[in-house]
């Protein structure tokens, strides 16, 4: 093994797109894991993420759900130097800023850029310091587009982000968009000399057909530029890797839609409601793998159709989402759904809250809604408080086990209100800590007696595959289904999406190039793989 080189701090590489969504995320995902691959100590660090997609810290922290998944590739516990900042938006032009984990203060844009930035600014470089400080090299993500005029002045997410680390940025542009060429080009001319400098070569993404076909442009654009393509990732089908946000949630059911899979009649039919300000949607990506599962969103009425278990998700903002339902006439179709025709309806955090009897607001913390009724089908009232419970949890589900031991089950808690049993209840879940050191198990969540409307405040819970095949055959039994083994191991499929996305970024990308301006050598060492 050859030895690693001494620094005094760790190498940089820098990812940045020519919009939101172009796949800047993922590759970085996929440059972690091949730099991991290849024997190096790497880290991600995105300064400023704004997503409603939260990943918990190992600590109990929040932060963007990019950086978790990408801190994931490179088989290192998350912390909030990852991502110091984070945006979650809750009314519109008024976010939440997360700082190191932890609610600072609700900001309108204004307020946080003309009084924030300079702050943060302090805090981005601390982090990034102390990353570099115990790493070989970082991955680090932009954000949109550095091309936007109106911010650059007090960017601390792009080029000036780029200029701290001392970092050669790759540029990232989605083909399947169109104007690629336009898109690259004009990011460049907006740029400064000294920014456009820093870009050393670009990364056409998602692209589909045959690439010779594309090779005239690639040639232009080299000519026009004077920067090299780095490389034409195809698309790639079924990646197995979460989502950061909603707009990424909204691209992939598009892309659904391009390839509309009929139910067969062995699948269930279970579908989410698609709430205005759903958060935390990567509870159900184990869902979308089952193959006795037909998995779909519900934004309307006219989208019902006929399924088997309806599942209300999380969200930044309880009671106005709860307030759309109403109004939507969505809420009294769930009621229906759940009492009249027994169906199956689980919520998650926000959505647990939503199936209780009452939920209060009176100081204002959620939304203008000093008291909402719930829908009802679940003994349960809650009261929205100003502090935050981030936490990751560990614990046992006595839901439709058969042995009378239960299932074991993992996840994390992020909400704001405190839920209340208005009844004696046997609770479905007993859950403790991960980080606690006592140990004791409390009480979470709430089912009815036949165990077809439940709750929790555990996100992840259908990440635990055995519990997850254990709900699915109960809606299966329910329908004089035969129970079916577990389809997926959610955990280790997750694991192997991380090594395919690694292959096939690296089968189509000068990594000897990327290297060369990293100014580290190929490899240390490669793993070997069985």
């Amino acid at each position: 093994m050859q030895a690693k080189p001494t620094q005094a701090q760790a190498a940089t590489l820098m990812v940045q797109g020519t919009a939101s969504d172009v796949g800047k995320s993922i590759l970085t995902a996929a440059l972690c894991r091949i730099f991991v691959q290849d024997g190096w100590r790497t880290a991600p660090f995105k300064s400023q993420n704004m997503s409603l997609n939260s990943y918990i810290t190992y600590d109990g922290k929040e932060i963007g759900r990019a950086q978790g998944v990408q801190a994931d590739a490179c088989r290192i516990l998350a912390t909030t130097d990852h991502n110091p900042i984070l945006l979650k938006p809750k009314q519109d032009m008024v976010a939440q800023v997360v700082v190191h984990g932890k609610p600072y203060a609700d900001l309108d844009a204004r307020t946080y850029r003309e009084q924030y930035l300079a702050v943060a600014e302090g805090i981005v470089k601390e982090s990034l310091a102390r990353l570099r400080a115990g790493h070989d090299l970082i991955v680090l993500e932009g954000a949109g587009s550095p091309a936007e005029v109106n911010l650059k002045d007090r960017d601390i997410v792009n080029m000036r982000l780029a200029g701290w680390a001392d970092a050669p940025v790759l540029l990232v542009a989605d083909i399947d968009r169109g104007g690629v060429f336009a898109s690259i080009v004009g990011t460049l001319e907006i740029l400064t000399p000294e920014e456009r400098d820093r870009v050393k070569g670009f990364i056409i993404n998602k692209f589909r057909g045959d690439v010779s076909l594309l090779k005239p442009g690639l040639d232009w654009l080299e000519a026009k530029t004077g920067k090299p393509v780095l490389g034409v990732i195809p698309y790639l089908p079924q990646l197995g890797i979460e989502d950061e946000d909603s707009a990424s949630l909204d691209s992939k059911r598009s892309m659904k839609q391009r390839e509309v899979r009929e139910k067969r009649q062995d699948q269930l039919d279970i579908a989410v409601i698609r709430l205005p300000r759903l958060s935390n949607f990567t509870d159900f990506d184990p869902l979308e793998e089952e193959p006795d599962v037909h998995f779909r969103y519900i934004s309307h009425l006219s989208e019902w159709g006929t399924p088997d278990a309806i599942l209300l998700p999380g969200s930044k903002n309880t009671m106005d989402d709860l307030y759309h339902l109403k109004e939507s006439g969505l809420a009294a179709r769930i009621q229906a759904f759940a009492q009249e025709e027994q169906g199956h309806v689980a919520g998650i955090c926000a959505g647990y809250q939503m199936l209780g009897g009452i939920l209060h607001d009176p100081d204002g913390f959620e939304s203008d809604h000093v008291r909402l009724r719930g829908l009802g089908l679940l003994p349960t009232e809650t009261f929205f408080t100003p502090e935050k419970r981030t936490v990751r949890v560990a614990g046992v589900s006595s839901l439709f086990a058969e042995d009378g031991i239960g299932y074991e089950i993992e996840g994390y808690e992020i909400h704001m209100g405190r839920t209340r049993y208005s009844r004696e209840v046997e609770a479905p879940f007993l859950i403790t800590e991960t980080s606690s050191t006592h140990g004791e198990r409390h009480p979470d969540g709430a089912a009815s007696l036949d165990q077809r409307v439940w709750g929790t405040y555990v996100h992840g819970i259908l990440h635990n595959d055995d519990f997850r095949r254990a709900w699915l055959n109960h809606i299966r039994a329910g329908k004089g289904l035969p129970p079916a083994t577990v389809g997926v191991r959610f955990k280790a499929k997750r694991e192997a999406a991380f090594d395919r996305l690694a292959d096939h970024v690296r089968e189509h990308l000068d990594l000897a190039a990327i290297y060369e301006m990293i100014e580290l050598p190929l490899s240390i060492h490669k793993e070997e793989k069985c």
